[in-house]
């Protein structure tokens, strides 16, 4: 099967016309992207956009041996005319399988949303799933054959990609492409940063993919240790690197405070991020989370799993602290990063950045910075990657 994707932006395209925003103002060269659409053999058009036979044709293909139009959704774009000698442009209805005189054979998948995606199979066996903007597959059965390749709005619905996954519909030999790429999601390097994170990667319009054919997939970290200052994005941006995950353990390492309505509004926006296959564990014991198997777990954060062992150790107390408290929590803390170091499982943990602000005023204060800076070092030596948000801007430290 070839692949060759005319276009790989939202109906409106990338840039958007008129738009003042800074995704678009970037938006040039390579990074310009007509509205999706994708030419299998040159036998089947997914979607139809402006300027399709020119697209086609600056990618060195032709539109002349397209045999089927489909839509994924009612077009909201530009007015499109139908290029001569092309057939009528429609929509299937779901459930409904198709047989090309080219030997193709498609079959519309329903949808949580409004629109159509479409399985195409070639006469050689090769399977592709491209899915409509904004939408994600209804009713999946378990145990699903991979496909070879996914298109999909990976930005827009990354739990699609997290139901496919959960399915058997996407394995470790599947290829995903972004598509229906808008102003919504980052561009250039930080696009491919998160999509990355996700298993997937962006491509220019005028790519020609052969789907089936080996191609190295997007290197997911294990190990990820996202910090920063106080509301800087860094548990948005955790949360965000497992969102394509079909299982995760939300690891609460706060707990609940009785009478703190503060606290209770902070655990309630974070619950409401968070999708609802997600389980939470309200726990500062990390050690056997992190030796056990299971799905990928999210730390948040390793600040209050320091507050937690140094109240076990009475690390506060400066009697204390001299006479054992330090050799115990240093015990402790050792005992972590030596799981982080064995564990087998997908860890995305969240701490914060302590060390530039004023130097506390207690002994005890300057005492917790200390040890939090000594356990990020050590936590981090342990990762894949590393990243320090500011501003709600992700840079990578490492990895």
């Amino acid at each position: 099967m070839e692949l060759t994707l005319l276009g790989t932006g939202s109906p409106l395209g990338l840039p958007r016309p008129d738009c003042p925003c800074a995704v678009c103002a970037r938006s040039l060269g390579t990074r310009a992207r007509a509205a999706t659409a994708l030419l299998v053999d040159g036998a089947l058009l997914l979607d139809l956009t402006p300027g399709a036979a020119l697209a086609a044709a600056r990618a060195g293909r032709s539109l002349v041996g397209v045999r089927q139009v489909l839509l994924t959704y009612p077009h909201d774009g530009p007015p499109v005319e139908l290029p001569a000698g092309l057939p009528t442009a429609g929509r299937v209805p779901d459930g409904r399988e198709l047989t090309l005189i080219s030997g193709h054979r498609v079959r519309a998948v329903p949808m949580d949303s409004p629109g159509t995606g479409y399985e195409v199979v070639s006469p050689d066996g090769e399977r592709l799933l491209y899915l409509p903007r904004g939408g994600a597959p209804a009713g999946l059965a378990d145990h699903q054959e991979p496909y070879d390749l996914v298109a999909a709005d990976v930005t827009g619905r990354p739990d699609a990609l997290a139901r496919l996954r959960a399915a058997g519909a996407v394995g470790p030999g599947t290829e995903v492409i972004a598509v229906h790429l808008d102003h919504d999601a980052p561009t250039g390097a930080e696009l491919d940063r998160r999509l990355a994170a996700a298993g997937a990667r962006a491509v220019p319009d005028g790519t020609v993919l052969y789907p089936g054919e080996y191609s190295d997939p997007p290197e997911v970290p294990r190990r990820t240790l996202v910090t920063g200052g106080a509301r800087s994005g860094k548990s948005v941006e955790a949360e965000r690197r497992l969102e394509t995950f079909p299982e995760v353990v939300y690891v609460a390492t706060g707990g609940t405070r009785e009478g703190d309505p503060e606290w209770a509004e902070r655990v309630g926006l974070h619950r409401e991020r968070r999708p609802g296959s997600w389980r939470t564990a309200e726990t500062t014991d990390l050690v056997p989370l992190l030796a056990g198997e299971g799905p990928a777990l999210l730390v948040d954060c390793l600040s209050l799993w320091l507050t937690d062992a140094m109240d076990r150790v009475g690390a506060w107390d400066d009697g204390v602290w001299a006479e054992s408290g330090r050799e115990a929590l240093r015990e402790r803390t050792a005992e972590l990063v030596a799981a982080v170091r064995a564990t087998r499982r997908t860890v995305v943990a969240v701490t914060n950045e302590v060390g530039s602000g004023v130097v506390p005023a207690t002994a005890a204060g300057r005492r917790f910075r200390d040890e939090l800076g000594r356990l990020n070092a050590a936590f981090a030596e342990e990762c894949e990657q590393v990243v320090l948000v500011v501003a709600g801007q992700p840079l990578v430290l490492r990895g």
